[in-house]
């Protein structure tokens, strides 16, 4: 939901404990940048990419420098998603940000594997392996 929109619901959220996670995309300006950090909670979620999640490649060099925009306007933690596809792609966002979100890579193993759930639950085990083994390196 936009900040703009999400004061009521954002009060409400916050009585119940929980904390609202606002997405900042690569054309977010510094005032709403300011807004999100005021109004959430938690961290902040960046979006790196334009366009669909799951979709493109990232280009760390446009990520890196609006991560040094963000980070000059909120303390607020970080975390990164939208073409987190593999281990090298982790590692470089992990170096960067304050966490690292993966969601179209799971997707993408469980569609493939509808008819068999177990190859689909073991495929993400060693993708998920090999993305903490490349952040923690």
């Amino acid at each position: 939901m936009p900040p703009e929109e999400g004061e009521e619901c954002a009060a409400l959220l916050k009585d119940r404990g929980i904390d609202t996670i606002f997405l900042l995309a690569p054309n977010s300006t510094d005032e709403r940048i300011q807004k999100m950090s005021a109004l959430g909670s938690g961290y902040l979620y960046y979006v790196s990419l334009k366009g669909v999640t799951g979709a493109g490649h990232l280009n760390a060099a446009d990520v890196e420098n609006k991560l040094k925009q963000i980070k000059a306007i909120t303390a607020m933690p970080v975390s990164i998603g939208f073409g987190v596809k593999d281990a090298e792609t982790a590692k470089t966002i992990a170096a960067m940000g304050d966490g690292v979100v993966v969601g179209s890579a799971l997707i993408s193993k469980i569609e493939s594997n509808l008819d068999n759930l177990e190859r689909a639950k073991s495929e993400i085990i060693e993708l998920l392996s090999a993305m903490r083994r490349a952040m923690d390196a």
